[in-house]
């Protein structure tokens, strides 16, 4: 023993040695009897026995359930880093479609604003150019350019171009509301994922020291290297507490023996031996069937003994009474050291059965997201890349309409003030026509007073000798040139007609008329008569506008 190794074998090994002693005193009845229930007490230690057989089977069970979750656990962990990846995977995917697309859009609309800020500005120049009132009929109201502009079409391009950006924001926030809620579910996922990096860092603290100061999110797995050591220990203390009950009994056997031999102690035997508890029946590994050895002992009949041989049975009785207390303390204390292994023990399994429940909890929180809405997330990025495919074709097509209006109605401000410069072009050739005609009047006056003095001299000097039949036209004046004004027809007419004029016969007249240029001349052509400034800044805005293009 240890206590109990002694206590085993010294009714064995020491009766030789006893018979060689001088024979001491023997005690009294009263002292053996004691002894006795002194030892019947210690037999109460086989509670502590029973306990030391439950530990060690709870404690295989807990081994087993702890191998079997671990296996599950690591099993589950390697599929759920890989579930991980690729939900996030997904997630960044979805996103990308959000980022992508907000961008595509935002960059649409602000081609989308440019372009109707031009057209806008071209409008309003539209508005603020008003036509100068030679173009128009004499009592007609002020008019601007914009008045001759039907803006029907600009109406309908920007409520066709309204629609487009109000179903492309209506897909927008239906796939931000779609990622909100994706978001929603990772939180959970993540929320679960801290439950089980804790759930793994206290396990692993509890199977190793030194993974204790190891961060949450690289808690590895609880060992379960510990926990056969431990079942092992649990084991050898069961095995060494049923050898100390064996001894007990043996002690039990030996006083009760003694008491019977010693006289008057037959009775006293049966009385203290009569109301042993019930269930002492333990058959421990390698320990004895107490409650039949006791039953067998005390109903055994008694063997004759020598007076030595006695002695001896006492002597050994006295030893061991004095060793039993140490052994029935060493079983408190074997006891005691299983309890707290096999708390231990439970605590290693509970560890491993919360890592596996926090580990299981993230894996439904996975596979309901995948089974029931993952599908509905992805669905919805799909669902705004085709709507913004539709519509992105649907504005940039609005985008050409609008600079081909912008186009024609900047067109316009530029052709008004190209008229103006072409009114102004004709005011001048009209100018140079007139001064032409003035001149050759001038001209064609000068000759024909020329003539008729020329005529009329050589009528008086020669007039009364030539007989008047001699030339019917020697008494007429000269011929008179007369301009008349042709109204002009379109210019394709004029074109066409150019072939033929040679073959006009020219006219003569006997008149020149020649009106004023600002007025309606004969050929019914009018020609506007404009400020110099409203002329000049025409001319300055064609000139700006060929040198931006430029």
């Amino acid at each position: 023993m240890s206590a109990s190794e002694s206590s085993a074998t010294s009714s064995v090994a020491c009766q030789g040695h006893e018979s060689s002693q001088a024979e001491p005193s023997i005690p009294q009845l009263e002292t053996l009897i004691s002894h006795l229930v002194a030892a019947k007490r210690s037999l109460s230690s086989i509670n502590h026995v029973w306990r030391a057989n439950e530990i060690v089977t709870s404690a295989r069970s807990a081994l087993e359930e702890s191998v079997v979750v671990s296996a599950r656990t690591g099993f589950l962990r390697r599929g759920l880093n890989n579930q991980l990846r690729l939900l996030y995977s997904v997630r960044a995917e979805v996103e990308e479609v959000s980022v992508r697309g907000r961008s595509e859009f935002a960059g649409v609309l602000r081609s989308l604003d440019a372009a109707d800020a031009r057209l806008r500005k071209t409008l309003n120049l539209l508005r603020e150019t008003i036509v100068h009132a030679s173009f128009r009929p004499e009592g007609e109201d002020a008019k601007s350019l914009h008045d001759f502009v039907d803006e029907r079409g600009v109406e309908e391009l920007n409520s066709a171009m309204k629609g487009a950006i109000d179903r492309t924001n209506d897909a927008q926030a239906e796939l931000e509301t779609s990622n909100c809620a994706f978001d929603d579910e990772l939180q959970s996922i993540k929320e679960a994922l801290g439950n089980y990096r804790t759930a793994t860092k206290m396990a692993s603290s509890r199977s190793s020291a030194s993974s204790a100061s190891s961060s949450a999110s690289n808690a590895s797995l609880p060992s379960l290297s510990s926990v056969p050591s431990m079942l092992h220990s649990l084991e050898t203390h069961a095995q060494e507490l049923a050898n100390l009950l064996e001894s007990l009994v043996r002690h039990f056997d030996l006083c009760v023996t003694a008491v019977k031999h010693t006289e008057g102690g037959g009775a006293a035997a049966r009385s203290i031996t009569g109301d042993m508890p019930t269930g002492m029946n333990v058959s421990g590994r390698g320990g004895p069937n107490i409650e039949e050895g006791i039953n067998a002992n005390l109903n055994a009949p008694l063997d004759p003994l020598s007076s030595s041989e006695y002695q001896e049975m006492v002597s050994v009785l006295i030893k061991d009474a004095a060793e039993a207390e140490d052994v029935v303390m060493e079983i408190q204390d074997r006891i005691g050291e299983m309890e707290s292994t096999f708390e231990n023990v439970l605590a290693q399994r509970d560890a491993f059965l919360s890592v596996y429940n926090a580990t299981t909890s993230v894996f439904e929180h996975i596979s309901s997201l995948a089974s029931a809405r993952l599908p509905g997330y992805i669905a919805q990025a799909h669902t705004f890349t085709r709507v913004w495919k539709d519509e992105h074709e649907r504005i940039q097509g609005g985008l050409s309409d609008l600079s081909d209006l912008n186009t024609l109605y900047d067109g316009f401000l530029e052709a008004y003030d190209g008229l103006i410069l072409e009114v102004a072009r004709r005011r001048h050739v009209r100018h140079r026509v007139e001064k032409v005609l003035r001149d050759a009047k001038h001209k064609l006056d000068q000759l024909y007073e020329e003539d008729v003095n020329a005529r009329e001299v050589f009528r008086v000097e020669q007039g009364d000798y030539l007989p008047s039949d001699i030339w019917p036209g020697i008494g007429r004046e000269p011929m008179r040139i007369e301009f008349h004004r042709i109204s002009g027809g379109t210019l394709n007419d004029a074109r066409n007609q150019d072939a033929d004029a040679d073959t006009k016969p020219e006219a003569d007249t006997s008149e020149i008329a020649i009106q004023p240029p600002n007025e309606i001349h004969g050929d019914g052509e009018t020609i506007p008569t404009l400020p110099k400034s409203l002329v000049e800044e025409a001319l300055a805005r064609l000139k700006a506008r060929n040198s931006h293009n430029a």
